[in-house]
This record gives structure tokens, C-alpha cells and sequence, in this order.
């Protein structure tokens, strides 16, 4: 890398916009949008797609709901041709979509793109030529009169190809390509000339597309470049402004959002953001921020995994897993800060009396998205306390006291250490099993008991507990059930525990519920031993969780 890139390098202009106005405009509704998955992204692909894939891929575009799809370059082969042709003549295209081929200014092109989209109920035909100086001077060697002369001439084909077959609903799309890179004043004048060939109406507009074709400024002068452009194109209401943004900077998202507060009216892309170079701009991302304002950008993506599943099989290629909304990372949480906050943030969101969503790191409902939750805290070696709790809380029901949380957290800091992985539930609950003794052989084991009260009021705990495999009888006064137990453990034994803590709760509902004891003691040294019971009955599940604590403390 040089050390001074400006003898290299020039950034790039500003626009005289003083009085420009996108910066305080919010988007308050949905573009219209265009899928570019099946031309611009296909292009991008090493491998295009055949045309299975891409009748899957059509398929999904339409159960996402959106109505306009760029679904190829009928003249650059008999693949693409076919398969255009083929859903016009198959009747694959739902009624309210408005398929969309994209051609080259030139006769031969144009004319092949309108082939294949005849007997088609309604279609879109995009032309598009370059437009911007190092374009004209490097690879045309053109003046700026010859480059709108091209743009002319096409628009003029458009016209005479529609004229010729009446009974198809036509609409046009012209591109100043490099518009990002052009002289706005050059770019408007050159629309201005298609216009006057076309004639738009308010009623059968004229989309006029504005490509950052390669993304060359920040956002923010693209969308001084929107604003600047729709005040200046003449009969603006006879126009629809089309948004085409690269991620070579990687900020197309963000200049497509720009552009719309800027004027613009529609948005294309792909979905997840494949294209060229870094992509195109990702419609997901953009729909989606949109709905976390409370706007409705009228596109479904309530199963955003089988979106996912369906794009890494037509395109071959992975999505990552911190792709905002999809990535299979972004609803996950392995930090204990991270995890203790959206454990309060769940708990506080059930607490609440409206629907408004407010969970500390997660700025969408994953449930919106067709996520579960058992997904948004995963377990690993930076993980804490309220993680683990919640983990085992979601697979397991299992709520666990704060300080048994820090006491169990210890159990899986050390078995994440040791393996040096991430820890499933399925690890997490066999840790659980065996550090608080409810499956492996326990000193202590019960057997059958009885609790009756004294005349003084008193419980009596009477009961066989097996002791390193001898079962003896046992019996122990108290003021309730886990003292009389705890006084049958010293008496017959000569375990002396006090009790610090106490909590029960249900696990699950109806018949088939289960409750959950957690007991917390000190020893005679003064040591903390947690001991746990699951049972179909509360009052057995809490002597077990105490014969559990007992079974801790060593002989």
C-alpha cells in the first residue's frame, strides 16, 4: 500500500446541494422492489444457475412477495432465452407479478428481448447504456452527443417493439449505467431525451434506474445525487426512480436506504445481497430494517431459514453467519453480559402489558422471523451465569435460583474450558445431572416415607434412605417437611446441615407437570452445598433436593 494514496487516488466530489432535505426525512412506506437474483445475481455466480434452479429461485422470489423480477438477458443465450420464454409460455408468472429482461442499447438485443416475453400478460423492458466520462473516453471513445444518441435510439426501439405487440401490458426501464460516476447535469439531460421519445404519464410511468454501479463515494452523496436528480428531471411525476446500489464500499445498503429518503420510489437487488464484485444491495436487510421502524415493507420473510436454504442451494454459495437477519449467528448471544441482559429482557417482555418489543441486543423478535429462542443464548467458554440458566430454563423448564446460577455456572466454565467448544444443551443438562446428583449413584438415596404431625404441631419425616447401598430406617422432627428431613439426616447419620435457601417450582402444565426443589445449606465449616429434586410431587422433589445437598458434603 502507498503511504500517500492521493498521488494515486482522488476522492470523490461533493454535490452543490446546500439546501439538500433526505437528511431529515424517516422512510414511512415501502418502495416498490425489484429482484435482480436471476440476472444481476446469476451473472455473479462461477457457476449460473440451470434452470431448475431457477425456477426454485423464481418460486421463492414470489412467495416473499415480491412483484417485480429481472429474470434475465434473453440475448446473451439459448439458457436465458429458454427459460424467459418458458415461464411466459407455461404460465409461471402469477398474475400480479411483472416479470423484467434486461438488454444492451442495440436493435438485434432489444429485439430478442421482446421475443422472449411474447404472449406475456404484462412485462418490463430494461435497456441501459454507460454514460459517464471514463466510459465514454476509455471504453467507447465517444462524445457526449454520440452517448445520447444511443440512449435515443433504444428508446425508440422500445416504443416500435410494444407498438408490436399491443396485447402485452408494457412498461420501459432505462438506466444511465455508471450513473454514480457521471455528471448529474448529463445524466438528467440524457433521461430527459428518453423521456421525450417515450412520453411517460402519471398514469404509465417511465422507471428510470440510478445505478451506483460501482460504489465509489459514501451514501450520502448518493443520495445528494438522488435529490439532486429528482428535482431536476422534468414531469417528475410521470417517472418512477429506481434505486440499483453495489457494496463495493460496503455501505449499499445503506445508500439504498439514503436514496430513498432522498425521493426515490423503488429499490433492486438481491436477496442476501448477491452480485458482482461485493454484491448488490440485500433486500432482506433493507425490508427488514424497515420493519424494526413499524413499517410494513410488505415482503414475507416470517421463514427466513428456508430463504436462506433456498438461496445457498441456487447460488452454491454459503451464507455467512452474521448476515444481518438471516446469519445463522445474529439472534445468538455467547457473552454472559450479552446473556444476562436478553435473559431480563425476555422476562421483563412477558411482564409487560403490550406488544411493543424491547429486548436488550435484539432489535427484531426472532419468533418474526421463524427463529426460536432456544437459538438466541448459546454456550461457550466467554459465556455466564444467566446463559447457562437460560439455556436450561428454555430445554429443560428448570429456573434456577441466582446463586445456584453462579454455583452451576462454575460446572460449565470448567467443562467449556476443558473441550474447548461450544456446549450444547444436551451438554449443559448432562453437567447439570451430574454436579447436582440426579442421575449418577448419590450417597443418599430415598426410598419410601411418611410425614405425619405431632400433637404439638411438629412434622415427623419417617423413611427408609439408602446409604452406600444399606438401606436403613430413619426418622426426624422439625417445623415442616425439610427440616424434619434434615433432622433425620444428622440423627441417623451425623450430617448436620442448615438450611440457607429454599425454592420449588412446576415444570410445565396439566397432569403429566413435574416440580423442581432447590435447596441451598451450610455445613458445620462453613462451606455452600446446592442440592436438587425433580419429582411428580413437590414434597418428595424438596427431600430429595436436601438427601441431593447431603450427598455433596464429603465423610
Amino acid at each position: 500500500m502507498l503511504r500517500d494514496p492521493s498521488v494515486k487516488y482522488r476522492p470523490f466530489p461533493q454535490v452543490d446541494l446546500p439546501d439538500r432535505q433526505w437528511p431529515s426525512r424517516t422512510i414511512a412506506k415501502a418502495p416498490r422492489w425489484l429482484s435482480t437474483d436471476l440476472r444481476d445475481g446469476n451473472q455473479a455466480l462461477i457457476d449460473p444457475m440451470d434452470a431448475e434452479k431457477k425456477s426454485r429461485f423464481f418460486d421463492l422470489i414470489c412467495r416473499v412477495g415480491i412483484k417485480e423480477i429481472e429474470v434475465g438477458f434473453p440475448s446473451a443465450g439459448a439458457t436465458e432465452f429458454d427459460f424467459i420464454y418458458g415461464l411466459v409460455r407455461d404460465g409461471r408468472i402469477p398474475d400480479d407479478v411483472t416479470v423484467q429482461v434486461l438488454t444492451q442499447a442495440r436493435r438485434d438485443l432489444i429485439e430478442t428481448s421482446f421475443d422472449s416475453l411474447r404472449g406475456a400478460k404484462q412485462a418490463i423492458v430494461h435497456v441501459y447504456n454507460a454514460v459517464s466520462p471514463a466510459w465514454r473516453r476509455i471504453v467507447f471513445g465517444m462524445e457526449r452527443s454520440e452517448v445520447k444518441a444511443i440512449a435515443t435510439d433504444a428508446a425508440r426501439m422500445l416504443r416500435d417493439g410494444a407498438a408490436a405487440q399491443p396485447d402485452t401490458e408494457w412498461q420501459f426501464e432505462y438506466s444511465p449505467e455508471t450513473f454514480s460516476t457521471a455528471e448529474l447535469d448529463f445524466s438528467i439531460e440524457v433521461c430527459a431525451a428518453v423521456m421525450e421519445v417515450l412520453r411517460p404519464t402519471p398514469e404509465h410511468p417511465l422507471i428510470l434506474n440510478l445505478p451506483a454501479t460501482v460504489e465509489a463515494a459514501t451514501p450520502n452523496i448518493y443520495a445528494d445525487q438522488i435529490e439532486y436528480f429528482c428535482r431536476h428531471i422534468p414531469d417528475r411525476d410521470s417517472v418512477v426512480i429506481s434505486l440499483h446500489t453495489h457494496n463495493d464500499r460496503g455501505t449499499g445498503v445503506a445508500a439504498a436506504e439514503l436514496g430513498l429518503m432522498a425521493g426515490a420510489d423503488r429499490v433492486e437487488g438481491c436477496l442476501l445481497g448477491n452480485g458482482e464484485r461485493t454484491g448488490n444491495c440485500d433486500l432482506v436487510t433493507v425490508a427488514m430494517n424497515m420493519y424494526t421502524q413499524g413499517v410494513d415493507p410488505g415482503l414475507a420473510f416470517d421463514d427466513i431459514d428456508e430463504v436462506v436454504k433456498t438461496v445457498e442451494y441456487c447460488t452454491n454459495i454459503p451464507v455467512h453467519p452474521r448476515t444481518p437477519y438471516a446469519g445463522d449467528l445474529v439472534f445468538t448471544a455467547f457473552s454472559g453480559s450479552h446473556q444476562d441482559a436478553i435473559k431480563k429482557g425476555f422476562a421483563a417482555q412477558e411482564a409487560r402489558n403490550d406488544d411493543l418489543w424491547e429486548v436488550p441486543y435484539l432489535p427484531i423478535d426472532p419468533a418474526d422471523l421463524g427463529r426460536s429462542y432456544e437459538a438466541v443464548i448459546r454456550v461457550n467458554s466467554q459465556s455466564g451465569k444467566g446463559g447457562v440458566a437460560w439455556v436450561l430454563e428454555q430445554d429443560k423448564g428448570l429456573k434456577l435460583p441466582k446463586r445456584l446460577q453462579a454455583d452451576f455456572s462454575r460446572h460449565v466454565q470448567r467443562m467449556a474450558d476443558e473441550t474447548s467448544r461450544e456446549l450444547n444443551a444436551q451438554d449443559i443438562w448432562a453437567t447439570f445431572q451430574s454436579a447436582y446428583r440426579l442421575t449418577e449413584p448419590q450417597r443418599f438415596t430415598l426410598g419410601a416415607y411418611d410425614e405425619t404431625r405431632a400433637a404439638n404441631g411438629e412434622r415427623i419425616f419417617a423413611g427408609s434412605i439408602e446409604v452406600d447401598g444399606v438401606t436403613r430406617s430413619v426418622s426426624g422432627r422439625g417445623n415442616g417437611l425439610i427440616s424434619g428431613v434434615v433432622a433425620a439426616i444428622r440423627e441417623g447419620f451425623g450430617v448436620d446441615l442448615d438450611i440457607a435457601d429454599y425454592a420449588e417450582h412446576a415444570i410445565g402444565h396439566g397432569s403429566t407437570a413435574q416440580a423442581a426443589a432447590y435447596v441451598e445449606c451450610r455445613t458445620t465449616d462453613d462451606q455452600t452445598v446446592w442440592g436438587v429434586g425433580i419429582d411428580e410431587d413437590v414434597a418428595t422433589a424438596s427431600v430429595r433436593a436436601v438427601l441431593s445437598a447431603a450427598s455433596a458434603i464429603e465423610t
